[in-house]
């Protein structure tokens, strides 16, 4: 020490040794500040963990004592009622809501210890169950819902799966939650998502890593994957998710249920979670899931109320029509099999022709459509567009914590340098036409002006595939949905598959998913000689990522123009009617 002095306060200091000894004395304080940060995420992360494992415990302890004093509860056929049964018996009186409520808690903590799609049970929904008689006019009166853990719950975190949001509940009920109270739901349990909600597979460093429920070494997708496998596992009848990509619709698929993203801002999203607020070229849309469209209906139905429309004023006052969702006329239904730039599976492919074969027999008319520019969309707009500030506010948000072994592939051209993507883009275009055009994609925008000319370039081709969609006369639009079920950390791997889904996303139009059948034998054999559209590493990737599905669901995607909601959820559910028949 007495030499530093020297050193520095020397009557002719050594300015080199200055230097040294400065630059030496801040690496050791950035290290030590980085060592302190990872010592204080590892003890929030840790204190979230005894959370949930205390929230687990208090409801299995409840569950007990309930089953101990109620020991005529026939939990199986609870279980087995769809949302429409279950909540005819529920205002009937045939069932109590303290029975159903203790059936699902007690099937949801069987089925976390499976899956680990839960973040924490909501201790105040027995408090809630206490006072459910006042609700009994309610929709949903009496029905235990499931919410993605984004969605805000008073006294409870939203993390998205990252750790700079841990310990800051919120100090009130989501929009959501509160119509949903006032329906007479009762809101029980938080569901995983993957970390920053911006990825289709269902793990985070918080809660870990959610499995499938039909296979465990497959994803449930996401981000509202912990919602898709506890549905499909039967731990809930009902649930909540968000959707800017997929991330309803894709664990829909791979875990066999219904799900449906709305027109955005038909359902508030005050005050709920998010990694990419802010971001306007692609719209994320909160919506329910569950096991049959006619529950998808009942939830909206419940929600687009006089209660959410004075809460939040800015969702457009447009009760659910009826009228239009049990309408009998016959479509004019337009179709593609393959968009051109992800080829879909042998699983997807079959799955759309057999749909489009019963509709026609149905007496549908079925139009061949194609989507315009589609390549330009995927890269313009929709990369180009959620990578506007060159993915600043998502790597923001991963910052004091580990990254998810998920998410690291995904994530590592987004940390680049502008001029590192530009040069990369170019040297790649020619070998990967895909990949390149996506590094340079995630440039994002260059400046306001650029970012304004961006948004107008996604009005215009909205206006573009609306023109089309009236040329050909269309009511409704059906294509391939993702699937089957990926195995495990592949999604991070292969946004370039997310084409079917998030381009409903950037032309704000409705979509929803009905499972019509599972992966054959025939599939997979077929899956072994799959090429896809440009033989690329890509493609080769998709082919391992889908490899093992025999078994699993396999969906169809069902799409209306922005506000046909109704209409959307129509065409779903006489999708849903024709297979349901033809299992007859």
């Amino acid at each position: 020490m007495d030499n530093f002095k020297r050193v520095i306060f020397g009557a002719e200091p050594n300015w080199t040794a200055i230097l040294t000894a400065t630059a030496c004395g801040t690496g050791a304080l950035m290290l030590f500040l980085s060592w302190f940060g990872h010592k204080q995420s590892w003890k929030k992360i840790q204190r979230a963990k005894a959370g949930r494992e205390t929230s687990l415990q208090r409801a299995a302890l409840a569950v007990l004592q309930f089953n101990e004093s109620h020991p005529e509860t026939d939990t199986s056929l609870i279980l087995s009622l769809s949302l429409a049964e279950l909540s005819k018996q529920l205002k009937g009186g045939t069932l109590t809501p303290e029975a159903v409520f203790h059936s699902y808690m007690e099937k949801t903590l069987e089925v976390n210890r499976r899956l680990n799609c839960c973040t924490e049970i909501l201790l105040e929904s027995w408090d809630q169950l206490e006072d459910i008689g006042s609700h009994k006019d309610g929709l949903l009166y009496g029905v235990p819902v499931s919410i993605k853990e984004n969605i805000g719950y008073k006294g409870h975190d939203s993390t998205c799966g990252v750790i700079c949001k841990l310990d800051l509940p919120a100090t009130g009920d989501s929009v959501l939650v509160e119509v949903l109270k006032r329906q007479g739901a009762i809101p029980f349990v938080k569901t995983n998502v993957p970390q920053s909600l911006l990825s289709y597979d269902c793990s985070n460093p918080i809660y870990g890593l959610t499995l499938n429920p039909h296979n465990p070494q497959k994803t449930p997708g996401g981000s509202s994957g912990g919602e898709g496998a506890l549905i499909g596992g039967g731990g809930s009848v009902l649930g909540m998710g968000s959707d800017i990509g997929g991330s309803i619709r894709i664990p829909s698929s791979f875990c066999g249920i219904c799900g449906f993203k709305p027109t955005a801002n038909r359902l508030s999203s005050r005050g709920a979670s998010s990694c990419s607020r802010g971001q306007k070229s692609v719209l994320s849309s909160f919506g329910p899931m569950a096991r049959d469209v006619d529950s998808l209906a009942l939830c909206m139905q419940a929600l687009l109320c006089d209660h959410m429309f004075r809460l939040d004023p800015t969702v457009p006052p447009i009760p659910f029509n009826q009228q239009v969702y049990q309408r009998s006329k016959p479509l004019r239904i337009g179709y593609y099999e393959n968009d051109g730039y992800a080829m879909p599976s042998p699983s997807m492919g079959r799955a759309l022709r057999e749909t489009k074969a019963l509709l026609e027999r149905a007496g549908h008319t079925l139009v061949p459509f194609s989507l315009p520019r589609l390549s330009y969309a995927i890269h313009e707009l929709v990369i180009r567009g959620i990578a506007g500030d060159g993915c600043a506010t998502l790597l923001s948000n991963l910052k004091g914590g580990p990254v998810d072994p998920s998410l690291r592939v995904q994530i590592i051209p987004y940390g680049l340098p502008y001029t590192v993507k530009k040069i990369l883009s170019i040297l790649i275009k020619p070998i990967f036409p895909r990949f390149g055009a996506s590094m340079e994609s995630l440039c994002g925008a260059s400046s306001v002006q650029d970012l304004w000319r961006q948004h107008a370039d996604v009005e215009d081709y909205m206006h573009e595939v609306m023109a089309e969609w009236r040329r050909c006369e269309l009511d409704v639009l059906l294509c391939p949905m993702m699937g089957p079920a990926y195995n495990h950390n592949y999604p991070g791997k292969l946004t370039s598959a997310l084409s079917y889904t998030i381009i409903y996303n950037l032309l704000n139009f409705p979509a929803g998913v009905v499972p019509v059948s599972t992966v054959t034998a025939e599939d997979e054999e077929e899956l072994r000689h799959y090429k896809g559209n440009y033989g690329d590493l890509l493609d080769k990737l998709y082919r391992k990522a889908v490899t093992g599905g025999e078994g699993l669901p396999v969906a169809v995607q069902c799409v209306a123009l922005p506000w046909q909601d109704e209409l959307c959820l129509h065409f779903m559910r006489e999708v849903e009617r024709l297979f349901r028949e033809k299992k007859k």
